[in-house]
């Protein structure tokens, strides 16, 4: 049997989770620069490509694990079909032929 506090938290808990996802920037609703200036301001940022995707981008690689590469990254933004919004983060390749 629940408690109103047990139904209260799962609530909150919710409708936190659920605030989180709406606050996600969309590329495709904003222009290019937008989208370019929020990844260099913040160095980092998951930002929604589309209604059910989303990557994490970076501005340099020492936003990335020491483990991983950057791979430059484009999205679609309301003004360009492919905008170039810095990077992603990518694990080395590794060579499996030693």
């Amino acid at each position: 049997m629940r408690t109103p506090v047990t139904t209260l938290l799962a609530l909150l808990l919710a409708s936190l989770a659920a605030g989180a996802a709406a606050a996600r920037p969309y590329a495709p609703g904003m222009s290019c620069q937008a989208v370019q200036s929020l990844v260099r301001s913040r160095g980092a940022a998951v930002i929604s490509t589309g209604p059910s995707t989303y990557d994490r981008f970076v501005s340099s690689g020492r936003y990335c694990q020491p483990t991983e590469d950057t791979e430059a990254a484009w999205v679609p933004t309301a003004d360009k079909r492919d905008c170039f919004v810095g990077y992603t983060c990518r694990e080395h390749a590794r060579d499996e032929t030693w």
